[in-house]
């Protein structure tokens, strides 16, 4: 039998352990995000004290505190649109740009090819691709540029105050890349891709670089969950 010695060890042991094993899946996460984006993640938040790549992903993975939320944005059309709009779906979304020269089209290349293997199942699901560049990302900007992925991929923009908010809420990161001049510049952005039920709730996420097969995997078995 153990002694309180032997006890307070083993749990500290165990803390010790959790906390490594926390920082390896940080690490993991933001080691996948300079890959996507091709430039360091930045330890601290740059623009007007914004939680920093590291915070938001961390936070994520460890689940703490809410994530999504309500919005009210407009899609490629023109229309005004909430989180509300598509209850009785599940939601994929995935935050990114237009201008993103590879990493944004492959994510939504990778989803739509997604839907297409789900079948008539994926008729329950709907693609939302929320810009992260509203100055440029135009509703008429937007509807071009869905028409190279899934028929059904709805893309939003807004004020940027308001696409802070909803990026926050889901807790990703995105900042300008570098010096900017004029509207040539770049994003560094987290690319995960969230899954929010038929309910309105979060459900969890995807990676950055998923498989057309994993999102599948994933998508699948909450088709045949009653929400």
């Amino acid at each position: 039998m153990m002694n309180a010695h032997e006890l307070d060890a083993r749990q500290a042991a165990r803390s010790d352990g959790e906390t490594a094993s926390r920082r390896r899946r940080v690490s993991a996460a933001l080691a996948v995000t300079c890959m996507l984006i091709g430039a360091p993640v930045p330890a601290r938040g740059e623009d007007g004290g914004n939680p920093s790549a590291a915070a938001l992903i961390e936070a994520l993975l460890e689940g703490r505190g809410p994530v999504g939320g309500p919005f009210d944005l407009i899609d490629h059309g023109g229309r005004r649109r909430t989180d509300a709009d598509f209850r009785g779906k599940l939601v994929l979304i995935y935050f990114g740009y237009t201008h993103c020269p590879d990493v944004c089209p492959t994510e939504l290349q990778a989803l739509s090819l997604a839907l297409d293997m789900l079948g008539t199942a994926g008729d329950a699901v709907q693609p939302l691709f929320i810009t992260i560049d509203p100055e440029r990302d135009t509703p008429s900007h937007l509807a071009d540029y869905v028409t190279s992925f899934h028929p059904r991929l709805l893309a939003l923009t807004g004020q940027d105050s308001a696409i802070r908010k909803v990026a926050l809420a889901y807790k990703v990161y995105y900042a300008r890349a570098g010096t900017t001049r004029g509207d040539d510049y770049a994003i560094d952005h987290t690319g995960f891709v969230y899954l929010v039920g038929k309910d309105g709730r979060y459900r969890g996420f995807l990676p950055p670089g998923s498989s057309p097969e994993q999102i599948v995997e994933a998508v699948r078995p909450r088709l045949a969950q009653p929400e």
